[in-house]
């Protein structure tokens, strides 16, 4: 009987030992799946948005807004390579704003966004050109929806100099709202000191959503 038990712990012992060596060799193949997955994410974003780089980048001391709570922002001084053409200037901002916030939880923008294009109108007006994820991939709701506007206004107004105003586009089309909340249909205010009960947007938190504006001849862009 004594031999028995001896028999059946140890067919136990090596049955725990293989589980465990199987549970080390599944642990492997997800790390390497999960790091396979981050390269070819990689290699996606760089086809579809190569990243800018100008002749005129010079190494700044960048003033940018990340997310320091749920409805909150922080300026946090970082250095980027940034170009002295504004447009392309603006893009850089953006491209950092996605791509490279402190750590995970403050981040603004979806990390699969991809910024499509940036123009200036010769009255200061910038039109921001996001691809779909922007909008379907931030989450839905007033706060999270403002977050990521704000960020970008305040990342762009302090970054950009000249710009007076910011559009928002999804994938070159002009959309109602955000992610069903914020309004896109207006116009942004930057680098502008609100009036009693103006509709810039705040600086550190969500912001009210400025009303709609529509330039009357809007003048022909620049790249």
């Amino acid at each position: 009987m004594a031999r028995n038990w001896k028999i059946t712990l140890v067919i136990l012992a090596v049955a725990v030992a293989i589980g465990l060596i199987s549970f080390k060799r599944l642990q492997k193949r997800i790390q390497r799946v999960a790091e396979t997955s981050k390269t070819e994410e990689q290699v996606r974003r760089e086809l579809l948005a190569p990243a800018v780089s100008t002749s005129s980048d010079v190494k700044t001391e960048a003033e940018m807004y990340w997310a320091s709570g749920p409805d909150q922002l922080a300026s946090v001084q970082t250095e980027l390579m940034l170009s002295s053409d504004p447009a392309q200037r603006a893009k850089q901002v953006l491209e950092a704003l996605i791509e490279q916030p402190p750590t995970p939880a403050q981040r603004t923008l979806p990390a699969d966004a991809t910024v499509l294009g940036f123009y200036i109108l010769q009255d200061g007006t910038g039109i921001a050109d996001f691809s779909d994820a922007l909008s379907s991939e931030t989450p839905s709701g007033i706060l999270s929806e403002s977050l990521a506007v704000n960020s970008i206004v305040e990342s762009l107004e302090n970054n950009v100099p000249g710009l007076k105003r910011l559009k928002i586009l999804i994938h070159g089309q002009e959309a109602e709202t955000l992610a069903g909340h914020v309004d896109l249909t207006g116009f942004f205010d930057l680098n502008a000191t609100p009036g009693p009960g103006g509709n810039a947007p705040a600086g550190n938190g969500a912001a009210a959503v400025p009303a709609p504006k529509q330039p009357a001849n809007p003048p022909a862009a620049s790249h």
